[in-house]
């Protein structure tokens, strides 16, 4: 099986059931457990935010960054397509009573500074009070750049709002940049996160972690931020036994974050490739590809074929449908991490290439028959 439906499904490696195996445990209700303490400390110093926490997942996270910044009735700004407002089943509206204010993504996956900035509710009982802007990064595998961010957060200061990121997967952001300028990604992190109130950082996805995620910062955020995980039940007792493997993940599985998304890249290299040499351009085409996220847009019918034989072949994707100006679509997502090898991106475009062939040569045939 080659899944590349999420990087949510990678599984520990040996070395990393080795330090679950091993690490000291404690009530992290009480606050002693050692391995969570640690793993808070360590995200931290990497992250330069004063404290942290830790929780099952970066849904209870991103809920509990909101519920701590807003009161009931106040107002988050958020992206159309942001996990907090799309992908979280409305936890801030119906756990929370926070109004969202959803605006319109720009192709390059930011929110327009002066959208942000229209949205912001005056001081008028008619309205929302708006208190939150939240940003995404990545945002559907696109990086949003070190000037972009900044200007956010400066934004934000300026306007008296508070900023939260919801950095599932900031790391490949970090590691994305930190390539093209040949610097370190624990460096860029630290800038791309910087003027920040709190930042929501997932564990279990690239990662490779098996559960959790980590919100951070200041000591008096995440003071009001652990009462709330206990009201939402994410307090977890011997938690240590999985925060041993989010500081192995941290320590070990970042750099190599650079190996998924190359994959990503050949992979759609080889799709491309594909496409074009069996003129197949009008149904199939890939998206530009800068961490390990590839999104493909295909005609229904081409979708539904290359989903059978992949499905027969033991290839695992994800797929929706929406509608375009050219009529009903198909998008397919592939996602690339650390439990899928180059050998089995190879075997993926050479399944690919014969399953497009295939469906070339019929649909000639098909034309033929209709002359």
């Amino acid at each position: 099986m080659i899944d590349l439906r999420s990087d949510t499904v990678t599984r520990p490696s040996q070395a990393m059931q080795q330090a679950m195996f091993a690490a000291p445990l404690g009530d992290d209700v009480f606050g002693d457990d050692p391995s969570v303490n640690l793993l808070q400390q360590q995200a931290c110093q990497l992250l330069g935010f004063e404290a942290a926490l830790f929780a099952p997942s970066g849904t209870m996270t991103n809920l509990i960054a909101l519920m701590s910044h807003c009161q009931r009735g106040d107002e988050a700004i958020v992206g159309q397509q942001w996990h907090t407002y799309k992908w979280e089943a409305g936890g801030m509206a119906v756990l929370g009573s926070i109004q969202p204010q959803p605006l319109a993504h720009q192709p390059d996956g930011s929110l327009a500074l002066h959208d942000i900035l229209a949205a912001i509710k005056p001081d008028d009982p008619h309205f929302a009070r708006t208190r939150l802007v939240v940003i995404e990064n990545t945002t559907g595998g696109q990086v949003l750049s070190l000037d972009y961010m900044q200007q956010v957060q400066q934004l934000c200061k300026a306007q008296g709002l508070a900023c939260h990121i919801d950095g599932a997967r900031i790391f490949n952001a970090a590691v994305a940049i930190a390539s093209q300028q040949q610097q370190d990604p624990y460096q860029v992190v630290r800038q791309l996160v910087a003027g920040f109130d709190s930042i929501s950082v997932c564990l279990s996805k690239g990662l490779g972690a098996p559960v959790g995620s980590l919100l951070l910062g200041s000591h008096e955020f995440i003071a009001k931020a652990r009462r709330i995980r206990k009201m939402l039940g994410g307090g977890m007792r011997q938690a240590g036994v999985l925060a041993a493997a989010g500081s192995y993940a941290l320590a070990n599985n970042v750099q190599r974050l650079a190996e998924d998304h190359q994959h990503a890249k050949l992979l759609a290299e080889g799709l491309n490739a594909a496409v074009v040499q069996h003129q197949l351009q009008a149904e199939f085409s890939c998206h530009p590809v800068q961490t390990n996220i590839l999104f493909c847009d295909l005609s229904p019918k081409l979708a539904d074929f290359l989903r059978q034989q992949f499905t027969e072949q033991g290839i695992l994707c994800t797929a929706g449908s929406y509608q375009s100006a050219d009529g009903q679509r198909c998008r397919l997502r592939f996602v690339t991490h650390l439990d899928v090898s180059l050998a089995q991106i190879q075997l993926v475009i050479a399944v690919s290439q014969q399953v497009l062939a295939h469906y070339a040569r019929n649909n000639a045939r098909d034309n033929s028959a209709v002359l």
